[in-house]
């Protein structure tokens, strides 16, 4: 999980969501707030290097847990030295991430236009 990965995979998993349960039922909204629970609270534990993350970032060849969040094997950004305008744009970017399933929710079950 990442900030770059992160966005378009919870909005491709918000679209099969919505092809699969098209209806927003209690079971449906269950399964989207667990989904976007598992996201964040990887993603945060991994931003705030939590032990248990650590065969996830060393999989992915990051130094840390923020280093993959921050730059996905993808960017330079110094993790080490993140301020606080670093944590302040990470939390904004942790805001979006329900709004990313629901947006691939919202585009599944948008009328088919045929």
């Amino acid at each position: 999980m990442s900030f770059l990965i992160d966005p378009p995979w919870l909005y491709a998993t918000g679209r099969t969501y919505g092809r699969l349960m098209p209806e927003q039922t209690p079971a449906a909204r269950a399964v989207n707030c667990a989904t976007a629970g598992v996201f964040l609270a990887t993603s945060v534990s991994l931003y705030l290097d939590r032990p248990w993350t650590r065969p996830i970032w060393r999989a992915c060849r990051a130094d840390s847990g923020r280093d993959w969040m921050l730059n996905s094997g993808v960017l330079h950004i110094d993790a080490r030295r993140a301020g606080r305008r670093t944590h302040f744009a990470s939390a904004l970017l942790f805001a979006t991430y329900p709004l990313w399933l629901w947006l691939g929710l919202r585009h599944a079950r948008r009328p088919s236009r045929a």
